[in-house]
């Protein structure tokens, strides 16, 4: 029903989600009301599709990213036994999705960081972000910080202390060819990542996302969500 989302407003929107079970979790619900989504889509930014932004990206359908968060949200709120979620944002390019995300982890240390390998779409998430009061308080206390990176690669944010490293949740907005190693060995135990995969055979939607989970022992377990059609998570385009 994600074609049924789209609204006039943010407000209508989010509860345009809600309704049609998109998000299920009201503080999911929340988070994505307090994100203006005409801040970060070039067009018609409270339709349920994708938007390009320039650099052969998009800015993903809000179905999509609220799927992203509602997997993700174990990982991402703080509990008593993970006070300061770490998250990752692997292809941020608008930034819009790092917010929601900000919007989530607590302010107790809590922190994301959107990885974009395009130096002007990791500038162009900064300056969505400062768009709202909230959006720059988290940029100036930290909260949400934006770096030029390969994705493939992961990230680690120096600086930080004595065993800050790690990532509690990982989302990745790009498809991969495979589930990268270096991901893995940066996703905390537990931890868990969102990411779109290039199917083997090349068949149905030729992409799928994965739920990737890493227990407290170190296991990993994968399932295999839904298809989708994502931009490819590569070098940097030239020209």
């Amino acid at each position: 029903m994600a074609w049924r989302s789209s609204a006039s407003t943010n407000a209508g929107l989010i509860e345009n989600l809600w309704r049609n079970k998109l998000i299920t979790d009201p503080r999911v619900k929340e988070a994505f009301l307090k994100v203006d989504r005409a801040h970060y889509a070039p067009t018609s930014p409270y339709d349920d599709s994708p938007k390009p932004i320039g650099h052969r990206a998009t800015i993903s359908a809000p179905h999509m990213h609220a799927l992203a968060v509602e997997n993700l949200l174990p990982f991402i709120l703080p509990t008593t036994s993970r006070s300061a979620p770490r998250v990752l944002d692997i292809g941020s390019g608008s930034g819009y999705l790092t917010h929601v995300l900000a919007e989530l982890v607590g302010s107790e240390g809590g922190l994301v960081v959107g990885l974009e390998h395009i130096p002007e779409l990791r500038d162009l998430g900064a300056r969505n972000m400062a768009k709202s009061e909230e959006g720059r308080r988290f940029l100036e206390t930290g909260r949400a910080r934006f770096r030029l990176g390969d994705g493939r690669r992961g990230w680690t944010e120096p600086g930080e202390g004595e065993g800050d490293d790690g990532w509690d949740a990982i989302h990745v907005g790009a498809s991969a060819v495979e589930v990268h190693p270096e991901l893995l060995a940066q996703l905390r135990s537990p931890g868990r990542m969102f990411i779109p995969v290039d199917d083997e055979d090349g068949h149905d939607e030729g992409q799928h996302i994965w739920c990737v989970d890493k227990d407290e022992a170190g296991k990993v377990t994968r399932r295999k969500l839904f298809g989708v059609r994502y931009v490819p998570l590569t070098d940097a385009p030239v020209g």
